[in-house]
């Protein structure tokens, strides 16, 4: 791979000849097409080529928040493509042959934001959750204006229901409603804190799954 500043016309983004050109975290580079491989893919490839089809296709509606609180995104890889390697490696488990996540260990946010303190959901007719949690905003790097965010996700739909700084810390409970269509549905519930400004979060509280109501 090369990186060039000019080229004759300036930089180009797609396959010219043998060469690929596009744009990477603000240059411009250029590398040679891959050759085809005559090989069959061995079974850890194939797995590892659908852990990573599953990863991507899971976080793609979550891109806006994990863009900016997954990790530093210092480095090469972006916040994004942290929060696809650790999904990938921490998060996912082959049960009967069959590839699953495991919705228990899956961040939605990763930072160093104090987090939240005993925080319990409860389920309401209508579609109605609940979350409650203790007042912690004088403990670590917490405040009282931080902002509560809750993330639902229901497997069967593979549908995201995202609802961002609904609440403050302060405020010590949440409550949002999901659509009629969820009724009846399991949905996976994470709920995250961010700072006032919104430079960083803590990581993501796994709040199990629920019977929506």
């Amino acid at each position: 791979m090369a990186t060039f500043n000019k080229g004759i016309l300036g930089g180009f983004s797609g396959k010219v000849g043998t060469v690929v050109g596009a744009n990477w975290r603000g240059k411009d580079i250029m590398r040679s097409l891959p050759k085809p491989s005559q090989k069959e893919p061995t079974e850890k490839q194939l797995l590892q080529q659908a852990k990573f089809k599953l990863a991507v296709s899971f976080l793609q509606p979550l891109k806006t928040i994990q863009s900016q609180y997954f990790g530093s995104g210092s480095g090469v890889k972006s916040r994004v493509n942290l929060a696809t390697s650790y999904t990938i490696n921490e998060a996912m488990q082959v049960v009967a042959g069959v590839l699953e996540l495991m919705y228990n260990k899956v961040l939605i946010t990763k930072g160093e934001l104090t987090g939240f303190q005993n925080a319990v959901l409860n389920t309401q007719v209508g579609g109605v959750l609940d979350v409650e949690w203790e007042d912690n905003s004088t403990q670590g790097n917490a405040s009282a204006t931080d902002e509560v965010s809750l993330v639902c996700y229901c497997k069967d739909l593979k549908d995201f229901q995202i609802f961002e700084s609904i609440v403050m810390r302060s405020d010590l409970m949440a409550i949002v409603t999901l659509p009629s269509f969820c009724i009846g549905k399991e949905v996976e519930v994470w709920a995250f804190l961010n700072t006032e400004k919104r430079t960083f979060a803590s990581n993501s509280f796994y709040l199990g799954e629920h019977t929506v109501l």
